[in-house]
This record gives C-alpha cells, sequence and structure tokens, in this order.
C-alpha cells in the first residue's frame, strides 16, 4: 500500500507586504501559507504539517484558494481516537488505520473556519484568540481566497517587545492533568480532545519526564515512525505505543519569579508553545502562548 502523499498540489501562497498593511493582521502575518486542497488523503496531510513544521493547514480549492476548511493537529488526535473524529477509523473502516488514513482530508477537516480580512486589526486578532481559544486565524480577502495566517505565535512575538514585570506565578496554571510515561497513546489522545488541551506534562514521582503535545502525535503518523512497528495495521496497534516514546527529547523549563516577558522570549527563541514551571525541582505549573498573550494584551490595554 502506497503510504506516502505527493506534495504537488500543495502550493505556498506568496505575497509582498505593502506599507499599507501596517498596523493590519498582515503586518505580522505569515503570508507564505502552506495549504492543500480537499482531496488530499489524511495521510497526506498529516505529512504536510511534519513536513513544514505547522500546526494547522488550511483547506483550499485547487484552483482558486479559496478556503474551504482546516486540519489543525488537534483535529489529527480526534481522529486517532480522541473523540467523535475516530469513528471514521473505529466505526466505517472497522479499526484499519491504513486504510482510515488514505480518506480524504475533508473527512477530518474543520469545515466552520473563523477568518479574518485584510484590513482587520491587531486588536482584532487578538479578541478571537482569547476569546474562541484559537492558535491560528486565517485571512481571507473579499473572495474568500486565502491570503495568509496569524498566529499566537505572531501575536506574542509583537507583544513581548514591551517589558513586563508580572511574574510567571502570576499566570501560569497551577492545577494539571498529567500522565505517567508509559500511559498509551490512546489515553492521551482522549483527555486532550475531552479537556481541548495541546499538551500534557509527562510526570512520574513528581519530576517533570517531558511534555507531549499534539504536535508530537502528528509527527509520529507524518514521520512514518508509525509504520515502522506495525503488524495488523489495525489502530490498536498504533495506540497502544507509550507516550515514553513520542515526547521530544529536549525540555524547556521555567521559574515562577520570572517575568512573563522572558517566559515569552524563551518559548519564541526554543520554538514551543509551553513552558513547565519548576520550583524546587517539582513541577509547580504550566505557562503557554496563551496565558501569555492572554496577560502581556491585558496589561498593554490597561497601562
Amino acid at each position: 500500500m502506497d503510504l506516502r502523499s505527493h506534495f504537488s498540489n500543495i502550493r505556498p501562497i506568496m505575497h509582498t507586504r505593502h506599507d499599507n498593511d501596517l498596523g493590519t493582521v498582515l503586518s505580522i502575518a505569515t503570508r507564505q501559507v502552506i495549504s492543500a486542497p480537499q482531496t488530499m488523503r489524511i495521510i497526506g496531510a498529516i505529512e504536510t504539517l511534519t513536513e513544514w513544521g505547522v500546526r494547522r493547514l488550511p483547506i483550499v480549492d485547487p484552483g482558486t484558494h479559496r478556503l474551504k476548511g482546516i486540519l489543525t493537529a488537534r483535529d489529527v488526535v480526534d481522529f486517532l481516537g480522541g473523540g467523535e473524529k475516530f469513528n471514521l477509523i473505529n466505526i466505517k473502516h472497522d479499526g484499519n488505520f491504513l486504510a482510515a488514513i488514505n480518506e480524504s482530508v475533508s473527512k477530518i477537516m474543520k469545515p466552520d473556519v473563523r477568518t479574518l480580512p485584510p484590513h482587520a486589526n491587531l486588536a482584532e486578532a487578538i479578541q478571537i484568540i482569547l476569546q474562541d481559544r484559537i492558535g491560528g486565524i486565517p485571512i481571507v480577502d473579499e473572495e474568500g481566497v486565502l491570503t495568509g495566517i496569524v498566529t499566537e505565535r505572531d501575536v506574542l512575538k509583537l507583544l513581548c517587545r514591551t517589558y513586563s514585570t508580572l511574574k510567571v506565578s502570576d499566570v501560569m496554571t497551577s492545577s494539571l492533568l498529567v500522565q505517567e510515561p508509559d500511559c498509551p497513546l490512546s489515553m492521551v489522545t482522549k483527555v486532550m480532545t475531552s479537556h481541548q488541551f495541546r499538551r500534557l506534562p509527562i510526570v512520574k514521582n513528581d519530576v517533570v519526564f517531558g511534555i507531549i503535545t499534539a504536535t508530537d502525535i502528528v509527527r509520529y503518523i507524518g514521520s512514518g515512525k508509525v509504520f515502522e512497528s506495525l503488524v495488523t495495521g489495525h489502530v490498536a496497534e498504533v495506540m497502544a505505543k507509550p507516550v515514553r516514546d513520542l515526547v521530544n527529547g529536549n525540555l524547556y523549563t521555567i521559574e515562577p519569579d520570572q517575568t512573563i516577558t522572558e517566559a515569552a522570549r524563551r518559548m519564541l527563541e526554543k520554538g514551543v508553545g509551553a513552558l513547565p514551571v519548576i520550583e524546587n525541582s517539582r513541577l509547580a505549573g504550566l505557562v503557554t502562548e496563551f496565558d501569555l498573550v492572554r496577560a502581556l494584551s491585558t496589561e498593554q490595554q490597561s497601562g
């Protein structure tokens, strides 16, 4: 079975910044957007997310580039066993993972997408990110054509230019759901989807082993590692994998008394969306891009 997809129908959308873009979402947005057609197979879309190192893949009409939907890393987690999208594997294909991943990406994408027009201001983007808890917002013109995408990370890059004296302990989440390293992937996908989490700390004996993210799970499939040990091709084989095998080996942390500006700059430097907060060699909490965008934008508005 051909498990690989072809990238010939994936076209980066390239635009040139103009002076009148300053102050709009386009001034900080990504213009070279990797997109895919609705006809692409699920495995092809997952490979594309992995290949380009992105968390979300706009789905567009291949001729007009009008936005038709979006596939995110969390949708892939849902598909693998987290929620309703798992029915495609479990019911339609009776657990046959290899058959299900060759279905069209339109079967698991989100068709209703929150978007912004090119002339929207930055405050509008921040409001959507905070109110809807969306990590990335496609930008479409009056004809629905994809022209860019603005993400939490883009906003954070802008906000952290102003120094904040707020401490990490002021904004972190201290009540955390954690999993152990030997926990199967099936449990992680269910917890992530039911709580709408993008990541979970992996902890054993109060010591942080790492963080498992939706992107790590996507990479497990998209890199081809999942196929190395498959025997029957049944989804149970895929989801029995212990989470320790998927966790990225690089663990970046921060202390509770450091400022949120320092936390933001560390996240951006390391290319991560969250930092475990460590106090006295123990996990005290977790601070995320969302936490920092919320805190920094609120502080700057009140100031």
